[in-house]
């Protein structure tokens, strides 16, 4: 079965550190799938924010994520603190890439690379519109 491939960035240009919860833990021990995509959630936050935006205002228009994939590489555990990097790839007319390589932020071990693939969205009207100018321009500044 062939595998997903997530393409890495040149460059990440944002970094954020989150810690394993309790309830992140499943039933083997370790880190959920389920509750890394969370915190990858909450690091596209952090990094929109970085940005001065939100999920809900991105130049005046929203975000909807479309895919995710995770590529597991290790597992994390309860405390361990998580570095997640971000950048941004693959810019289409309404979307792009939002890509994460995690480690851990004590032995340095890659944990996971994932990518949240976005389009921009008009919530009032219910429609996906274009990429703002501005928000690709500010992105491609940080590269």
């Amino acid at each position: 079965m062939p595998r997903i491939k997530i393409e890495i960035p040149e460059k990440f240009f944002f970094k954020t550190e989150i810690s394993v919860r309790i309830t992140d833990i499943n039933y083997g021990g370790h880190l959920g799938n389920d509750s890394l995509l969370s915190i990858i959630h909450e690091a596209r936050v952090r990094f929109l924010k970085h940005l001065s935006y939100s999920e809900k205002d991105v130049e005046g228009s929203g975000i909807i994520m479309t895919d995710a994939a995770i590529q597991y590489k290790a597992e994390s555990f309860y405390g361990d603190d998580l570095l997640f990097e971000v950048g941004v790839i693959d810019f289409s007319k309404v979307g792009c890439d939002i890509v994460y390589r995690i480690t851990n932020s004590t032995t340095k071990k890659e944990i996971a690379i994932a990518k949240t693939g976005i389009v921009f969205f008009d919530y009032r009207n219910k429609k996906v519109v274009a990429v703002p100018d501005k928000f690709k321009s500010k992105v491609e500044g940080l590269s």
